[in-house]
């Protein structure tokens, strides 16, 4: 399988070999993070995430795009819009890869880095309280745009209230390239750390906390 290559200003990255993993987000909150509006996931975990909960178990994953009907008016929007039906073919437009996590006990804490998602302050809420016990997963994370769509026919096997999915081989030549650059990557990293320092490093850079 074809190897996808991440480019950045300080050299090409490379996912592993075999691992094509998707990661279901609105797929409002896709479009700002390939925007590069958006640098912060929030996840408590679905009904089939099993036993053990949600996790950040991937380090980079595709973003694949959703439609909850009601997702535009769980999001802070410039205007007003209308989500339609899922399409009958899957369109994947980028990759994030997860620079640190951290698990949130305090949801004051995230209120300086609302520019940093669009979530409104009700869904953090909704999934804070969500199960015992109460918090959230934070992933801050770097965005990567396929200026090539990736597209192909969506499956039954991919709904359900599960986070994470396992995609077809990806197309040859599957280069991306980061939204942001990394002076506003940096300003970013060391606004949300400040707030939730990193406790440790896990592979490749990608701190762990919580």
């Amino acid at each position: 399988m074809p190897t996808p290559t991440v480019e950045s200003n300080s050299g090409s990255h490379c996912l592993e070999q075999g691992v094509v993993v998707a990661f279901k987000e609105w797929a409002l909150v896709c479009d700002s993070m390939l925007k590069g509006e958006t640098s912060l996931v929030f996840r408590k975990g679905g009904i089939a995430e099993g036993r053990a909960g949600f996790r950040f178990k991937h380090q980079r994953f595709f973003l694949f795009p959703t439609y909850f009907h009601e997702q535009a008016g769980s999001l802070r929007l410039a205007a007003p819009v209308t989500v339609g039906e899922a399409p009958p073919e899957v369109t994947i437009q980028g990759l994030a890869q997860v620079e640190f996590t951290s698990w949130v006990d305090d949801l004051g804490k995230l209120a300086p880095l609302s520019g940093l998602h669009i979530l409104r302050d009700r869904v953090l809420e909704q999934r804070f309280q969500y199960s015992e016990p109460k918090g959230l997963y934070l992933a801050f994370v770097r965005v990567f745009r396929w200026e090539r769509p990736w597209r192909f026919p969506s499956q039954r096997s991919f709904g359900g209230c599960r986070s994470w999915l396992e995609l077809p081989g990806v197309p040859p030549d599957a280069e991306l390239v980061p939204v942001l650059s990394e002076e506003e990557q940096t300003k970013r990293r060391d606004q949300v750390r400040a707030l939730f320092p990193v406790e440790s490093e896990g592979e490749d850079g990608v701190g762990v906390m919580g």
